[in-house]
């Protein structure tokens, strides 16, 4: 079945067409038909100009993890290895952000990092089943665990200690650094997004808001977003007002997840266009309970968040810089 999407006009640089809409087409079997690759042991060696496809024999569903506008999420196996499978749904209303939800995907299908959900496979071409036929693409990834940060922070009776704050803090800001280095800005940086795995390190996953972000004449990487990205409650106030999205924006984003780890709150309540209205016009932020006061370390966790969501990004730090900061304060319990 050929790709919904114009190949000529959307596919990403190092795409390879002729490779990747097949619809069997693999990294299991880009060397030929007589030749076959362990997935398991030498996917990894594969020449990173392949986009890796699916091979839908191999691919089975298992549980239903979650939907929403999005599409669905299952766990799964592939060639008999624990996957988590994304299909992205199509839009009636805007097909377009459909497609380009599912391509945001991809900015990161060609890099591996510790803090970074790994994609595995995917494609837009899929079999004939009228259980897919509602989906834009494929996407499978590695299986980080069925625990979010979301539900660490919200759902469990002990609140997370200081020290598990500052861990999980390091984890997100470290695939925030990595993320960075390569000029993508995630977009939607939010509990919910955060997977944490069965060893307890934090994974950063759904891409579907991302962006590959490019130099412009200030030679300040940044992008034009012309949809609000993200969910509103995280999304930096230069983006409320329209600006273009620069890597700052995350920095934003991750000091509403910090703040949230420690005060086991929802950031805000009320109508949703007043709490926009009061972050960009009043410089509204999230209030600071007893835990942020009422100790030393506390105290330096409200002064790091206070930095991050800075309404001017420049004066943010970096997440290189923010890293530091994290480590120190690590290094202080």
């Amino acid at each position: 079945m050929p790709s919904p999407i114009p190949v000529h006009r959307i596919l990403p640089k190092g795409f390879s067409p002729t490779i990747t809409l097949r619809p069997c087409s693999s990294p299991n079997q880009l060397q030929g038909k007589d030749q076959h690759f362990s997935f398991a042991k030498q996917y990894k060696a594969l020449p990173r100009r392949f986009w890796y496809t699916v091979i839908w024999d191999e691919l089975e569903l298992l549980d239903l993890l979650g939907s929403g506008g999005f599409g669905w999420v299952y766990k799964g196996t592939y060639y008999g290895k624990t996957v988590a499978i994304k299909k992205v749904r199509k839009c009636t209303k805007n097909k377009l952000a459909a497609r380009q939800s599912f391509w945001a995907e991809l900015n990161v299908a060609h890099l591996i990092h510790e803090n970074i959900v790994k994609v595995v496979a995917a494609t837009t071409s899929v079999p004939a089943d009228p259980e897919v036929e509602d989906s834009v693409g494929t996407i499978i990834m590695e299986y980080a665990g069925g625990t979010s940060l979301h539900h660490r922070i919200y759902n469990c009776a002990d609140p997370l200690a200081m020290g598990d704050c500052l861990k999980f803090s390091s984890d997100i800001v470290n695939g925030l650094s990595f993320l960075h280095s390569h000029n993508i800005v995630h977009l939607d940086i939010k509990p919910a997004n955060v997977l944490i795995t069965e060893t307890g390190r934090c994974k950063i996953g759904d891409f579907g808001c991302s962006h590959k972000l490019v130099t412009g004449n200030d030679f300040t990487p940044s992008v034009q977003v012309h949809h609000l990205a993200g969910t509103y409650t995280h999304r930096a106030p230069e983006l409320l007002r329209g600006c273009n999205a620069t890597l700052k924006a995350d920095i934003y984003s991750f000091a509403i997840t910090f703040w949230q780890m420690l005060s086991r709150d929802q950031p805000y309540s009320g109508d949703r266009q007043c709490v926009m209205y009061a972050v960009v016009a009043y410089n509204r932020r999230p209030s600071f309970s007893s835990v942020f006061n009422d100790s030393p370390m506390g105290r330096k966790i409200r002064l790091v968040i206070d930095h991050c969501w800075d309404v001017e990004p420049n004066d943010r730090p970096s997440a290189k810089q923010l890293l530091e900061s994290i480590n120190n304060l690590e290094a202080q319990l």
